[in-house]
């Protein structure tokens, strides 16, 4: 009988030690609210960045307020989820348009919006706004630091290239002939 209760001791002595190892694992893998404000933070330029709202996106798609802004741009962080650095700051109707991309709604016809990814963004497929990795034929592009023009009207688009593959030295439209087509314009 002793040994068995020592066992018992033993066994909810590692179940301890291993749930502990379990949770400062978790904690060490998730993103302090002070790290993902700076995150977000380097997405647009210092001056921007410092006086924005900070918001980060939770898994289900809700957003939470990391700290309130007062110039009317909103940040969000890096993505630890996708394979490459995508923080994003954006003014209104940039958010608007965002946010219609995320729910996969139609964005607000003739509200253009500006958008900073001063930190690069992650590697993306030029025709599927949906794509999380590449694949035959969706056109898989790396995109350094750039800035964006979203919601414009179809004609502001025509004057730059559609490629499929394009040079991502010089401004090019992405996800052509959706509703969620943009201009790219590289920052360096």
């Amino acid at each position: 009988m002793r040994a068995y209760r020592l066992s018992l001791m033993t066994f909810a002595v590692i179940l301890v030690a291993l749930i502990s190892i379990a949770h400062a694992t978790k904690q060490s893998t998730e993103a302090t609210d002070d790290q993902m404000i700076s995150s977000a933070m380097s997405a647009a330029p210092p001056t921007v960045g410092k006086s924005a709202t900070i918001v980060a996106m939770g898994a289900d798609g809700t957003m939470r307020t990391l700290r309130e802004g007062t110039n009317g741009f909103t940040c969000m962080p890096d993505n630890p989820a996708t394979p490459g650095p995508d923080p994003m700051c954006m003014d209104k109707n940039g958010l608007d348009w965002a946010m219609a991309w995320v729910s996969q709604t139609e964005p607000a016809a003739g509200r253009v919006g500006f958008m900073y990814m001063l930190a690069g963004g992650t590697d993306a497929s030029n025709t599927d706004p949906y794509a999380t990795e590449p694949a035959t034929g969706n056109h898989w592009i790396e995109t350094g630091p750039h800035v964006m023009i979203v919601g414009a009207d179809a004609s502001f688009y025509d004057l730059y290239p559609k490629s499929v593959d394009p040079d991502t030295s010089q401004p090019y439209v992405m996800w052509a002939d959706t509703p969620y087509v943009h201009l790219m314009a590289p920052a360096r």
